[in-house]
């Protein structure tokens, strides 16, 4: 018998097959354009983007037009959203006072809606790489930093007062006390802002000035009713949130592990 993480694998896998497999059949059955199959989307999908040669990893140069540049932005808006929360919420978490003083902005900034603020950064940097890679980062950081503060917050007293009759350094207390105990709340915060980056670069990218990336090619492909497109970039966007998730999933569970526990 198959261990139980397999059988829940192939249970996922068996559960999204059946979808799929359902879609593909009310879509044939109804024949309307505006439905396509996901047979016909898939194969649409790999002669656009993943037909090209293997020295180029089977990209095209749609896939570099169009794939690659939302990639980087969104990598740049998380990469600077995740250093920079991480390094604010321990230093915000660690003070009572400074975490009492700064909850209330805090709070209220994580609950602007991240779109809304997209006109601001237009009006500040204007169209182009700068503005939507700061439109990432300013709605980003903030579940990174929230969810580091609670982590820290939440490191045992008790460890704090055993690191303090063992005369650790602060560096030391931060490297093998403070950052273990917030690593899960750190994770949590960076699993939502992955996806509040991808939703981020793919709205910038639909404002008029933009000339490449995924958000691009949406508009455009509506704007000349190319539907098979549409629904292309639809799915591509789905697989690049799975794979994205899946990868950080896969380095928390790495670092934290199962049943993990923290020492001094």
């Amino acid at each position: 018998m198959a261990p139980a993480p397999v059988r829940h694998a192939l249970l996922r896998w068996l559960v999204l097959a059946l979808a799929v497999a359902v879609w593909q059949s009310v879509a044939r059955a109804h024949g309307s354009v505006y439905f396509p199959p996901p047979a016909e989307i898939a194969r649409h999908a790999r002669d656009l983007w993943f037909s090209g040669p293997a020295r180029h990893a089977f990209l095209t140069e749609d896939a570099v037009a169009d794939i690659l540049p939302s990639l980087g932005r969104m990598a740049a808006g998380f990469g600077i959203a995740a250093v920079a929360g991480i390094a604010l919420g321990i230093a915000v978490g660690r003070s009572r006072r400074v975490y009492a003083l700064c909850n209330p902005v805090l709070q209220f900034a994580r609950a602007v809606p991240p779109p809304a603020l997209v006109p601001v950064f237009v009006v500040i940097l204007d169209f182009g790489a700068p503005m939507q890679i700061a439109s990432i980062v300013f709605s980003a950081v903030w579940p990174v930093l929230i969810n580091t503060a609670e982590g820290a917050r939440d490191t045992d007293p008790l460890r704090i007062e055993v690191a303090a009759v063992l005369r650790l350094t602060p560096t030391e207390r931060l490297r093998f006390l403070i950052l273990p105990s917030a690593l899960p709340r750190i994770f949590a915060g960076l699993r939502l802002s992955l996806s509040l980056s991808l939703i981020l670069m793919v709205f910038s990218e639909l404002l008029p000035g933009t000339a490449n990336g995924i958000g691009f090619t949406l508009t455009d492909a509506q704007s000349r009713s190319d539907l098979l497109t549409v629904w292309a970039a639809l799915a591509l966007l789905g697989a690049l949130g799975y794979l994205l998730n899946t990868g950080l999933l896969a380095v928390e569970k790495r670092l934290v592990g199962r049943g993990r526990t923290t020492t001094v």
